[in-house]
């Protein structure tokens, strides 16, 4: 795997007196019993969690992919929702570098998913970034 796929921090953060006391009963009184079961516990609920995200991530890309189609199907592709919902984020050299148009046409293609709602343009240094912000709530969870 090239990304982590468990998030396993987040779990630790919302349950740290749980997992300091089983920590410190391994190393007192050697009670690994306890702390095995709160990390099986940890990992369960962080992939249930994941999946659950997972699902609608995959659930939104449809919807998205469903009114872009409608709105603007001349710019439809499956390529374009995987460029999409790759990241939170996207700019043209992204879609460029996908082989989806040259630097000016998939600029454009970013002016009308912008213009129709379907993402919101912010301005960092140079470079201008347009964001996923129906992606980016789910990843917030």
């Amino acid at each position: 795997m090239d990304l982590p796929a468990l998030y396993l921090s987040s779990y630790i953060i919302e349950h740290k007196n749980d997992y300091y006391t089983n920590l410190r009963k391994v190393t007192e009184e050697g009670n690994w019993e306890a702390w095995i079961v709160f990390m099986l516990d940890m990992v369960e609920q962080t992939a249930s969690r994941g999946r659950q995200q997972i699902a609608e991530i995959e659930n939104l890309m449809n919807i998205m992919g469903t009114e872009i189609q409608k709105l603007l199907p001349r710019i439809y592709s499956k390529d374009l929702m995987e460029q999409l919902f790759r990241l939170p984020y996207t700019k043209r050299s992204h879609l460029e570098e996908a082989g989806l148009g040259n630097l000016k046409t998939v600029g454009n293609y970013l002016k009308d998913l912008e213009k129709e709602g379907f993402l919101r343009s912010e301005q960092v240094g140079k470079e201008k970034l347009y964001l996923n912000f129906r992606l980016l709530e789910v990843l917030k969870g």
